[in-house]
């Protein structure tokens, strides 16, 4: 018996996938029947009804799906190049710290649409300096970037706690929402809906992140380069260049996304903004392989499972822990199912004399 590497066809890794979420659902409902006692159908029922009982919650999902995806987005170049970005945590938080101390200091100074700008470009610039200086020793020392990128995550969180206690005059280590009155440096309601822009801005880097990947001379150098540097090199690609540019890029839509938060979402800055998303970002672009538009569908699965973990907990009294356990099966079996997806198993048969 050996593993062969093996693309299958959409259809097949559709029939895969469809599978292991069949197979997740019935261990999950044995699961539930022997710890819980209770009737499987209503647990499931009630985790569709953690998104799809009201429009409200159905727009929170959709809100937190697009600040998942936007770091997704972002992280997604760099690892399709083999950069294992681990830093987007600190790249989301610089953003995000940038962009409150705009809102801060140059509320009611500048007009409105401008601080916006200046935010949004700032919030790009400082994510892009943060993921650019691992990328400039991995180029320079060959440092190992997974590392670096991860201790510079806790860099970000002391640099946050600083400025929070800078700006925070009641000295109760928290900012607060940020121009709570003249909502400077929030991102207008348009449409009836308060996250609609929100929406409309990853939806737009959804698309540029999708041409520049797949249609641009840049993409297709991501893509030599994450294939083999050997190879990369002796097509006359410049490494050392593709991979800074590439960092420089994965990082400046992180610190987007911390802007979007900062922005159109909590209107504050904690070491919590980021809410651990940076990591599961990695799920997301891994499960999605990089294709924009599958790890968006995959952002919204993950915070369906997550609301839904929250429904199950509060409607049946159930630990927060239990809730927890039905969402791993379900994800672990979505996860094991790439195995399937690319590899297939041969079984060696002697041949007969």
């Amino acid at each position: 018996m050996h593993i062969i590497k093996d693309e299958r066809p959409l259809r097949k890794v559709i029939h895969v996938k469809a599978i292991a979420i069949i197979l997740a659902l019935l261990v999950s409902a044995v699961f539930i029947i022997a710890v819980t006692g209770l009737n499987p159908l209503e647990v499931f029922q009630a985790m569709i009804k953690g998104t799809f009982s009201s429009t409200k919650r159905f727009m929170s999902v959709l809100r937190d799906t697009c600040f998942l995806w936007m770091i997704s987005i972002g992280i997604a170049p760099s690892f399709k190049m083999k950069f294992f970005n681990n830093g987007a945590e600190g790249q989301v938080l610089m953003g995000g710290l940038i962009s409150a101390g705009l809102m801060i200091n140059l509320a009611g100074k500048v007009n409105n649409f401008v601080l916006l700008v200046m935010m949004a470009i700032c919030a790009f610039i400082f994510g892009a300096i943060w993921s650019g200086i691992a990328g400039w020793f991995k180029v320079k020392y060959q440092t190992n970037e997974t590392l670096f990128t991860l201790m510079m995550n806790y860099i970000a969180i002391q640099i946050v706690e600083f400025c929070v206690d800078l700006w925070d005059k009641k000295h109760s280590h928290v900012v607060g929402i940020i121009n709570a009155g003249g909502n400077e440096g929030w991102l207008p309601t348009v449409f009836s809906n308060q996250y609609s822009l929100v929406y409309i801005i990853v939806v737009i880097a959804a698309i540029f992140m999708h041409i520049y990947m797949n249609y641009t001379k840049h993409g297709f150098e991501i893509d030599v380069v994450g294939g083999s540097v050997k190879t990369a090199r002796y097509a006359g690609i410049d490494v050392k260049r593709t991979t800074l540019r590439t960092v420089l890029v994965s990082g400046g839509f992180c610190g987007l996304a911390g802007f979007i938060n900062v922005s159109g979402i909590s209107h504050t800055i904690s070491a919590g903004t980021a809410g651990g998303k940076g990591f599961t970002a990695i799920i997301v672009a891994w499960l999605g392989k990089f294709n924009i538009w599958v790890m968006g569908l995959i952002s919204f699965m993950l915070q369906f499972l997550s609301k839904g973990a929250v429904q199950i907990a509060s409607q049946f009294n159930l630990n927060e822990y239990v809730a927890d356990i039905i969402i791993g099966i379900i994800l672990f079996f979505i996860i094991g199912s790439e195995f399937f997806s690319t590899y297939r198993v041969v079984f060696n048969r002697k041949e007969k004399k």
